[in-house]
């Protein structure tokens, strides 16, 4: 084979990668620009009994969608955290604070937002959410990355919040068991020197509980006769 001819089989690939690379750009680009295009709107409020499948289900009559994320209740976050001992045979439905839908179309989104708010979640009177109202807003120039920036700083919070509440028990703790440790020795030396001393461990006073505060009300009215309060009159 001449050298011409490598030169020419060489050209041949160069310009197969050079179209290769530009196709894939183009994609790339194109994918941004859907990305670009793509609304959020926001509920503030969600439902008992309301879920992303139903969420999704609801909102996908409108319009394509893309993501759906539920913010869960303050309570069902320490629960998830927590470790159960016994399983439980009815297993409560999750509860939802607020959410963030993603349309693959800015104009329905908008659309959505401006006549889905303040209206009825279902018109069926035996449905759950007979009786419950969209509360939705469009959120403008806002991105799904804003989102999971802001819940990865919100988890870093509370992360923290939990670990210097854990530290203070610590220290607590540490705290007492020092003072007891101190007081033993204090009594041991008193012992050795014939001093008569007896250790009284302090007590922790805790507070009461209902029931304690319910039964101790009614023993003061028991107690509080008519003639009882007639005597301390005269």
């Amino acid at each position: 084979m001449s050298d011409d001819s490598e030169m020419e089989v060489n050209n041949e690939t160069t310009n197969v990668e050079d179209e290769k690379e530009k196709k894939t750009s183009k994609n790339h680009l194109l994918v941004n620009e859907k990305r670009k295009k793509r609304g959020i709107v926001y509920l503030s409020s969600i439902p008992r009994f309301m879920n992303v499948t139903k969420v999704r289900e609801i909102f996908s009559e409108y319009g394509k969608i893309d993501r759906v994320y539920l913010q869960l209740a303050p309570t069902e976050i320490e629960q998830k955290g927590e470790k159960k001992i016994k399983k439980k045979k009815k297993v409560a439905s999750k509860h939802f604070t607020e959410g963030w839908v993603e349309f693959e179309s800015k104009k329905i989104a908008k659309h959505v937002a401006a006549t889905l708010n303040n209206t009825q979640i279902s018109s069926r009177k035996k449905s759950k959410f007979y009786d419950v109202m969209w509360n939705i807003k469009y959120l403008p120039r806002f991105k799904w990355l804003h989102l999971t920036e802001r819940l990865s700083y919100e988890r870093a919070v509370r992360k923290q919040r939990i670990s210097a509440e854990i530290a203070q028990v610590k220290r607590e703790v540490n705290f007492f068991a020092q003072n007891i440790d101190s007081s033993k020795k204090i009594l041991a030396k008193q012992q050795q020197k014939g001093i008569d001393a007896n250790f009284i461990a302090p007590e922790i006073k805790q507070r009461d509980t209902d029931d304690n505060i319910r039964k101790k009300k009614k023993q003061i009215n028991k107690e509080d006769t008519p003639s009882e309060f007639l005597s301390s009159l005269f």
